[in-house]
Formats: C-alpha cells, structure tokens, sequence
C-alpha cells in the first residue's frame, strides 16, 4: 500500500474495541506473542548504544510487563512507570514483577491512554514503547504528548508495525470480499512527519521486515486474535464470516506457500528521538531553534 493510499479516516481503529481486545488477550497473550517478544529484545538491545543513566521510564502499551521487566534490568535504580489502556494486561504485568523490585517500590502500573497521558510536564527522562503506536490513529497528538511528559535531553524510543504487515492475508482477503478484514499499518514516512510536527528533535527511523511461517491460515487467525490483534477496524464486517468465505480465504493463501509453508510478513518500524535541551524563541517571526543531546557540548 502506497503512502497516497493510506486514509486514516478510513482505517480508524475504535478505542473501545481495542481495550477489550486486549483485556480479553491479557490471560493467553504471552503464549502467542513470541514475535512480539523478539522485537521487544532488539528494542531494549539499542539502549545499549545510548549513554543514558535515567531516573524516570514510562513503558508505554506495557502489556503483561515483558518490556517493562528488561528495562528494569537494565537500570535497576530506574523507576519504572508501567502504562496500557486495558486492565487486565496491567494486573498480569504487576503479577510478574520480581520480588526484589516489589521489595524496591520503585515500578508503578498506570491505566493511561497515549493521546493524555497522566503525568505531569517534564517528569520523564524516557519513553519507550514496544508495538503500541499502530493502535494510536493520531500519531501526532501521541508525539505531542510524549514531548510534554519528556525532560528536556528526554530521549523517546519505540517500535511500530509499517504497511506491509500481514500483506499476504490483505491481499487474500480481497479477493474474497470488499470488506476490511486486517488492520492497517502507517508508513514509515508519515510516522516520521509526525515527529517532525510535534517538534520532537534528531529523529531517526529504520525499517526490517520479518517473516513469521504457519503451516494453515487456522493458526494465524488464531494467533493474532490470541494476542489481540485480529480486525479491529470500523470499515470491518460487523457478520460472522461464513465458512465458505474462510475457505475462499484458504485457497487464496495457499498461493504463498512455500517450501511447505505458509509466510506471514511483518514489516518492522524502530524510531528514537529526543527532546531539545532548549529553545529559544526569537521575537521575529517566533523562529525556534533547537540544540540536540549532542551538540550541548559544542554550544558556544
């Protein structure tokens, strides 16, 4: 799907929906969400690289709390700020805390939306969210708020879904009717535009694709609804698919076979940014001027 062909209007996904489907997903959630799993390890794996010593995390679209625990390793002094729209997925992550951080009191569990978060301006030195911000339609509303939690020299990291994910099943869905039957993905451009608005500072975005193979189109139906991630979209069919469509699905899908089984893509979007140290406003013509973490040293 080209960026001219995205509509968000179209593709709006329902917030009340979202929240119960993962509600409902929290219990078997961390059986299916391997791949999510995976992406949350290369996701924590790039803070290695920043030279960070943060006093204050927000996890945000925590889940069960699988992020939430390896960022607790990795700054074990940290307090640890634990946000999801759905319950459940917090009772679960607050489960699985450790003793030693429960003994700390240093994790908090906040039931939060994206778009107004709860915490007060400048109190977070990091945002980090894994596989989240394809659920938030108005990813520059999301942006903005992230840059008022943020400190100034706040540094914002995430993981995303881009367009190509799941293309095998849009597309053999469309050969079986017009209705929308699988989310969709923003592109990688349109979320790094909307960066750029909200005036976050030195964004940068890379991209992977990653292939995950079934052996039916049952489990990958399964699975996705497993994690809570079926269709959720308000152009979707509000009917029960027949099973004559479902097997019109099944052979639309074995034309991607190969070497005996079945692909499903998942194109990756990573994106970091930060919060300018300062800027000053000129009172001509109100020009902003920005200085990024890197630059403050060579700032005369």
């Amino acid at each position: 799907m080209t960026e001219q062909e995205f509509d968000p209007g179209k593709f709006e996904l329902e917030a009340k929906r979202v929240r119960q489907s993962f509600d409902k997903a929290a219990s078997d959630y961390d059986e299916a969400a391997v791949l999510q799993r995976e992406i949350g390890n290369r996701l924590l794996e790039r803070l290695d690289y920043m030279k960070i010593s943060p006093e204050h995390i927000l996890d945000l679209g925590a889940g069960t709390g699988f992020c939430s625990r390896g960022l607790s390793k990795k700054y074990p002094s940290a307090n640890i700020y634990s946000i999801d729209i759905a319950p459940a997925m917090l009772r679960y992550a607050k489960q699985s805390l450790p003793w030693l951080r429960k003994l700390k009191k240093r994790d908090r569990f906040v039931l939060s939306d994206a778009n107004q978060l709860a915490f007060s301006d400048n109190s977070m030195d990091v945002i980090f969210s894994n596989l989240t911000l394809q659920w938030c339609p108005n990813l520059t509303q999301v942006f903005n708020e992230f840059k008022r939690v943020l400190k100034p020299g706040g540094m914002l990291l995430f993981s995303t879904f881009g367009p190509d994910t799941l293309k095998e099943l849009r597309e053999s869905w469309s050969g079986v009717d017009e209705h929308i039957h699988v989310n969709q993905f923003i592109d990688l451009h349109h979320v790094g535009d909307a960066m750029l608005h909200s005036k976050l500072a030195d964004p940068v975005m890379d991209m992977e694709i990653i292939t995950v193979t079934y052996q039916n189109v049952y489990h990958i139906m399964k699975d996705l609804k497993q994690i809570g991630a079926h269709n959720l979209n308000q152009g979707r069919s509000k009917g029960l698919t027949g099973k004559g469509n479902i097997k019109k699905l099944e052979q639309a899908y074995e034309t991607y076979r190969h070497e005996g089984v079945l692909p499903v893509t998942y194109e990756v979007i990573y994106g970091n940014a930060w919060v300018a140290e300062r800027e000053i406003n000129k009172t001509v013509g109100m020009t902003e001027f920005y200085l990024s973490p890197d630059e403050i040293g060579k700032a005369k």
